[in-house]
């Protein structure tokens, strides 16, 4: 069994086409196919269905592209842990981390890290909070910074760096705008803008309607936080959002009003997997971020 025959059929299972999988490949069709071929004779056993131009993996083969990717996982980590014990301020980091995090939390990070090694290479990855637990656990990032904090996974540890608030975001003339701070209550009739049903921040704030024995009246959704300030300034319903998202850009035409009962809050940290050593520069910028939060008086005002 070769590497390249491993390369080739992971290719053609992702993408259940074999001249697709070539083309990915920079290849001939006939050389995935001579590699698929002698795989499955060296196994003896068939790997794929064939359907007409397509191909479906058998379950003998879904079992064995599950040990493949493994042992890809682990021969990429190998090559890049040699190169980074000569030089971990040389390596690469692939961090993952959702949208609320994107605009100030993320990138206030990264850049300070940057500036003490500038030589450190980043593939940044943005997800929803559960694509981004198993991408951890299947070691396709190497972290990702996440809201809440997951402490209870199995294929994955979580470190809080800080807990925020979330705060209500209304539009500039609701009737509410001018409260110094607000009871979750008081906006059980209205209009909620939230992220669509699955994402992490409706569970949060459903939770928390839920409790106190109101199901929150959703219009209008959005799958980022941009969008979800956008519909709040055009007047089209209210929002709670993490206060980290608006440090930079509160948006126009709304007020921010905190919930003072009760209050709603997220952790906030950074997730690695439970069952696989970081390489030296993950494990740099690891502790980076844990002193850089632990350090910033920004976020330790909860």
């Amino acid at each position: 069994m070769e590497l390249r025959q491993i390369q080739y059929f992971i290719e053609v299972a992702k993408r259940e086409h074999v001249t697709e999988a070539a083309m990915h490949l920079h290849v001939a069709q006939s050389a995935v196919s001579r590699q698929i071929f002698n795989l499955e004779s060296e196994l003896g056993v068939d790997l794929f269905v064939r359907e007409g131009r397509n191909v479906k993996l058998t379950p003998i083969g879904r079992m064995f592209l599950e040990h493949m990717e493994e042992a890809v996982t682990i021969l990429e980590s190998a090559q890049r842990e040699i190169a980074e014990y000569l030089d971990p301020g040389q390596g690469t980091i692939r961090v993952g981390f959702p949208s609320s995090l994107a605009t100030h939390t993320m990138p206030t990070a990264i850049s300070a890290f940057r500036e003490r090694y500038p030589n450190v290479k980043f593939q940044l990855k943005q997800g929803a909070y559960y694509y981004l637990i198993d991408q951890v656990a299947k070691g396709e990032i190497d972290m990702a910074l996440l809201g809440p904090v997951p402490m209870e996974e199995k294929k994955v540890k979580g470190s809080i760096f800080f807990t925020e608030e979330l705060v209500a975001l209304l539009p500039k003339d609701h009737k509410l705008a001018g409260e110094a701070s607000l009871k979750l209550s008081q906006l059980q009739d209205e209009s909620f803008i939230l992220f669509p049903k699955g994402f992490i921040l409706r569970e949060i704030l459903v939770d928390a309607c839920t409790k106190l024995g109101f199901e929150p009246n959703v219009t209008f959704e959005g799958e980022d936080i941009d969008a979800i300030k956008g519909l709040v300034a055009a007047g089209l319903g209210v929002t709670l959002i993490p206060d980290v998202t608006i440090i930079d850009n509160p948006p126009r035409s709304t007020v921010i009003i905190p919930v003072t009962e009760p209050k709603v809050t997220r952790t906030v940290g950074v997730i690695i997997p439970r069952h696989r050593q970081l390489l030296p520069t993950q494990n740099l910028f690891y502790h980076f971020l844990m002193d850089f939060f632990a350090r910033n008086d920004l976020y330790q005002n909860e």
